[in-house]
């Protein structure tokens, strides 16, 4: 008893279902990327090109921003340098300020004496009706 072997032409056109079937996977959730990791090595490469934008070097845009990838924000930087050199745009340099600490209240260091309230007559309370 012999079973029936499929043709060939069958078997081939079986093979080119299965590689267009699997060719579409990427699609599939789950199979791809983490869209987070695509997220942060976008914003990386938005942080190179607003540091050179900014015309601030590569190594203060790393000091600057620690936790961005730096092949990202390089990427970044290069992207916009590019850009910048082809269509002649100067950069803007950018103005950082550091935030001044309040100097200490000279005097009593309780907050009592900082609080202004005004006080109340207790008779005058009783009296609206």
């Amino acid at each position: 008893m012999y079973l029936h072997q499929p043709s060939t032409p069958l078997r081939l056109l079986a093979a080119t279902a299965l590689v267009l079937l699997l060719s579409g996977c990427d699609k599939i959730p789950g199979l791809g990327p983490d869209p987070r990791v695509a997220q942060r090595d976008a914003e990386a490469k938005a942080i190179g090109g607003a540091c050179r934008h900014a015309l601030r070097g590569l190594e203060d845009c790393y000091t600057l921003n620690p936790k961005a990838a730096k092949a990202s924000v390089f990427a970044g930087w290069k992207e916009m340098d590019a850009y910048m050199r082809e269509n002649k745009i100067e950069g803007t340099p950018s103005v950082l300020t550091k935030a001044e600490k309040p100097e200490p209240r000279k005097g009593g260091s309780s907050s009592n004496t900082e609080i202004e309230t005004e006080t109340r007559d207790p008779a005058a309370s009783r009296s609206r009706s």
